[in-house]
Formats: structure tokens, sequence, C-alpha cells
């Protein structure tokens, strides 16, 4: 997260912050820039289900299915800072050689003042819904 934030403050983030439920498995990234408060969250629960997805537990592994749910999960608690870091650091460099703005990079992040995000609006209001035909 140091990486994150050394990134965020070269881009010209007024602020930065970042939090892990460890019940949820839910890893929160939130910064500022210009007005525009920003939060993004990776799921590391979700990184190991797909771990376990792509890698079934099978009765030749060492230990007990539990055991390797544990190792995934560990696994999956480490990957989630990895991902957003390079992901945020994707969309930084889009942003600054002009590939994408601001708001077309992080506008599903994008906190309204309801403090729901773009995204979060977009899918309550079924707006992405495809035409019937």
């Amino acid at each position: 997260m140091d990486e994150v934030q050394k990134l965020l403050k070269g881009f010209g983030a007024s602020s930065f912050g970042y939090m892990e439920d460890f019940d949820s498995g839910v890893l929160t990234v939130q910064f500022m820039w210009k007005e525009r408060r920003v939060t993004i969250n990776a799921n590391a629960k979700g990184y190991a289900a797909a771990l376990m997805r792509e890698k079934p537990y099978n009765t030749r592994m060492r230990g007990r299915q539990s055991d390797y749910q544990k190792r995934c999960l560990k696994q999956g608690q480490i990957a989630v800072y990895s991902i957003l870091r390079d992901w945020i650091k994707g969309q930084v460099t889009a942003v600054e050689v002009g590939m994408l703005s601001f708001e077309g990079a992080f506008l599903g992040q994008i906190l309204l003042p309801n403090g729901g995000t773009i995204l979060d609006m977009v899918e309550r209001e079924n707006l992405l819904a495809l035409p019937e035909r």
C-alpha cells in the first residue's frame, strides 16, 4: 500500500487510506482527487473461490480440505494488494497519457453524495440492461 500511496500522491491525490475487513475479506482503498472521492474494493474470498474453482481440492493433496481452503484464502489476502496496486497504476497511467479521463478511468468507483458509487447506482437503476428482442 506504500507504493499505491506514493503513486496516488504523485498523481495529485489529496488524501489516501485503506482498510481490510477480515470477516468479509474485502480490502478497500479510498482516495480523493480534485474533489472526486473514489473507493475501490477487492475481495480476498472471491480470489480464493476462483483459485479453488481453477484447482479443486482432491484427496491427493496434502492436508485436509479445510487446510486447503485456508491456504487459498491466505493467498487471496496477499493477491488483492497486488491486484489493486496494478489496477490503480494502470488506470492512473491511462489518465496521465491521455488515454482516458479521470472519470472514464474510475467512473464505477467514484462516490456519490449518498455514499454509494456510480456503479451501484447504474446497477440499481438497471441502466445497462440490454434491449429485449
